[in-house]
Parts: structure tokens; sequence; C-alpha cells
């Protein structure tokens, strides 16, 4: 019915070459290091080979390995440009899109899903998708009281690859390592993994995406399309034109780079504020650069509420007490804070100052009144904890991150990401101060106004 590769065999025997292509560079790594070449040239050529596999197989497979992809490619920024730089085309891809489903089975989904008489819904159905990505694909429409709409078909299967992929991928993460300096991929395919049923459940994308629309409904800054119709495995909402993110990152200008993650950056701060959800999915592919009305400047369109992290309070009062502690220069406080929420274990003891100095350097951009973020600035502070002879990488070993921040953290390493690769220039610590609690002293928190929505 489809032709996403569900068959088991099919899909277990092409992610199960990546781990003996793995092994296979490794032998001829090693063949060549006896052959006298060094060992960080040989590294990278090792890692430049594992990327070239890795993203050819998740590409070709959707499901939970296209998904997996997806997440990962936000990290590209922390990458050596060596390797960076040939597959950057290959990641935006992952990011935009994927082969599709024939046409017949789209009509069958929405047949059995929609009902016999589906055609009458819309003035016009356009068969040929407009994107397609990890477990469904969108279509263009005219819904029949002549709105343009989105049409979001779910491939058949979806789940059973999903889990099946991120489960066959949790076997191997180690060997993923080296491709993300400082990054474990264990956790990331778990917390995937745990996400699934969230994702293929449209009734509860369809819920978290009116709540944003509502809420950002008079924003000049942001828009969220209205969902028109849902049903099981099909999601219907307002269709938005504009400049895809992964475009932006690719060549827009100084202007649109800037002003794209000055609102990725206040859309997923005061999102968690303003609605209680924070939107989880924060790869290019979600987000687009809209042109603004006569006067007003660009807006950033956003897609995909399909993986949301409910916060009824907003974001943990924790997160901001600690940055501002940090920023402080209080290392006492900060670590008596880490330890009471879990980031350090009772039974481990470290230097309060250590763990400062580890933190400051990941924290530049919330201290400065703005700031550029560079794909030099992310590698470098990859390369600081992936490198087991520092300080730095002891360190971050020995810390914890308690499951009820494992989202919140994966997001914002996600949205560091994109920023890097947008080369933006954020006024981030504006972001911060607006709608992160516990970032203000108390008092000059309660002295502060609501926000204006810029």
């Amino acid at each position: 019915m489809s032709d996403l590769p569900r068959k088991a065999v099919t899909r277990t025997a092409k992610l199960a070459a990546l781990p003996l292509g793995f092994a296979g560079r490794a032998t001829w790594g090693l063949g060549k290091r006896i052959g006298g070449r060094s060992a960080e040239v040989v590294a990278r050529e090792l890692q430049q080979r594992t990327a070239e596999q890795l993203f050819k197989v998740l590409g070709e497979l959707k499901g939970g390995a296209m998904k997996f992809g997806q997440a990962l490619s936000v990290f590209e920024s922390a990458l050596p440009e060596e390797v960076a730089g040939p597959y950057r085309a290959a990641l935006t891809k992952l990011q935009e899109a994927a082969p599709p489903m024939p046409t017949r089975t789209v009509h069958a989904v929405l047949e059995q899903r929609l009902g016999q008489e589906w055609r009458e819904l819309f003035l016009e159905f356009d068969d040929k998708p407009a994107a397609a990505a990890s477990i469904g694909q969108v279509h263009r429409a005219v819904w029949h009281d002549g709105r343009e709409v989105a049409v979001k078909v779910q491939y058949p299967g979806a789940g059973q690859a999903l889990l099946s992929d991120l489960a066959q991928l949790g076997r191997f993460a180690r060997l993923l390592g080296p491709l993300i300096p400082g990054m474990d991929i264990k956790p990331l395919i778990a917390e995937l993994r745990d996400r699934v049923s969230e994702e293929l459940d449209y009734e509860l994308e369809a819920r978290a995406q009116r709540e944003h629309a509502a809420e950002f409904a008079a924003d000049p800054g942001v828009v969220v399309p209205d969902v028109v119709h849902q049903a099981d495995q099909v999601l219907v909402t307002e269709w938005i034109d504009g400049i895809p993110l992964a475009d932006v990152i690719a060549d827009g200008t100084p202007e649109q780079r800037d002003r794209a993650g000055q609102l990725l950056a206040r859309f997923l701060f005061s999102g968690p504020a303003r609605t209680g959800l924070l939107h989880a999915d924060p790869h290019p592919g979600n987000f687009r650069l809209l042109e603004g009305e006569a006067g007003e400047g660009w807006r950033l369109g956003v897609l995909d509420f399909g993986t949301v992290d409910r916060l009824p309070g907003g974001l943990p009062e924790t997160i901001g007490t600690c940055l501002r502690l940090t920023l402080e220069g209080r290392a006492e406080s900060v670590y008596e804070l880490l330890r009471a929420e879990g980031f350090v274990k009772e039974t481990i003891d470290l230097d309060p100052d250590a763990v400062l100095e580890y933190l400051l350097p990941i924290i530049e951009p919330a201290e400065a009144e703005e700031f550029t973020f560079t794909r030099g600035w992310l590698r470098a502070q990859a390369a600081r904890v992936a490198d087991m002879r520092s300080p730095a990488h002891q360190l971050g070993k020995q810390l914890n991150l308690p499951p009820a921040y494992l989202l919140i953290h994966r997001v914002t390493l996600s949205t560091i990401g994109v920023l890097c690769q947008l080369n933006a220039t954020v006024r981030l610590r504006d972001e911060l101060e607006s709608w992160l609690p516990g970032f203000l002293p108390d008092e000059d928190q309660d002295a502060v106004p609501a926000p204006a929505r810029v």
C-alpha cells in the first residue's frame, strides 16, 4: 500500500549495514595510521565517510531513521567544517523532504479517513506533495470554503517503522557518537522513541496547534496556521507561503538571518509562558520566513506541532535562576541549586568553581546585549566538551540530566544549532528577561511589564 520500506527484513538490513560500514572504515583507518598518517587526519576522514553513509541510508528509509536524521541534522554546526561542508546540502534535504508515497496510497488513506466522497471537501487537491518528512507528507489543496490548506497525510505503517528503526539505531548508538563531538546519541534516540505515540496522534497535534494559533493570532512576529479539519492520519491546516528556513540558512540576507534568529528564539522561549507548551521539534523544515504587511518586518511561520512538551507553569524557574546565578559568578549557589534539582547526584562531589567554569562558556550568549551565533563558536564548545583530556569533559561526564529536563535540553541545543546555521545576531538576553522565570532578580521580575508582542 505504501512505498515506505516497512518489511522488517528490508529495514533491518539497511540499518544493520551501518555498523558494519563503520567497522570497515575503522579497519581502514587503522591501516592508514599504521601507514603513518596522523590520528587527526584519519579521524576527520572517518567522520566524513561515516556521515556520507549515515545520511544516505536515513534519507532513504523515512520512518524513525528519517526522524533521527532530522534531529541530528540541527547539530551539523558542531561538526568540523571539512566534514560539515560537503554534507550540508544532504542535511538540509533531510530537514525538508523525503521520497513521496504513490498517489494511489494517498487517495486510499484519504478515502479511508475522510470518506468515499473526500474529494467533495476540496475545490482543488494537488496530488504532487508539497513536502515530505519522517512520518507523513503534505499536499496543497483548496478547502470547500475557498481557503488554501495544507493536507498532511500519515504514511501507512509509520508507527511500526518508527519504533523498529529507533530500536535498531539504539543498538549501535555508541558508534554514531563521533559524528557529533560531545553529544551522547543514545538518550536522543531513547527520547525520540518515547515521543512516537504522541507524534502519530494527529488529534493531539491538532489540539496543540489550535492553542498556539489562538495565542499568536494577533502577534505581528509569529504566524501559526489554524487547524481546519482533523481525522485519524489526516490533518488539514491553513496554508502559509514563505521562505523555508533551510533556504535562509543557505543564502539568506543578513537581515533575514538576524530576524529569523530573533523570532525563533522569541517563539521558543515565549511559547511555554503563553501556552504552557514547548514546540519540541525546532529543525529548519518546520519554519518559514514570511514577508510582513506594508511597514512590518519579516514574520516567522511555525509548522508541525506533533511533538510538544507540556509545561503548564512555563519553563522551570530553576533554569532562569541557574543562568542568572552563573552570570553573577555565584559558584556555591549554582552548585547548591544543581544538586537540589538532581543535576549533581548525591553520591558525587564536585568543585563549585569548576562547575561554574564549565557552564560560563556555554551560556555566553545570555551575557551579551547581542550575540552572533556561529558554527565556529559551536564547534569550539563541542570540542571543549569532547576532548577526553580536558577538565570540561571529565566534569561533564559527572553531571546528570534529570528526566524532566531532557526534552527542554534537546530543544535548547537544537535551537542553538539552528541559530548557528543561520549565523544570526540575536538579542537573546532580551528574550530571557522577558520570558524566562527566575532570570531576573525577584525585585526586577515584579517590576517588568508583560513583554510587548513585537
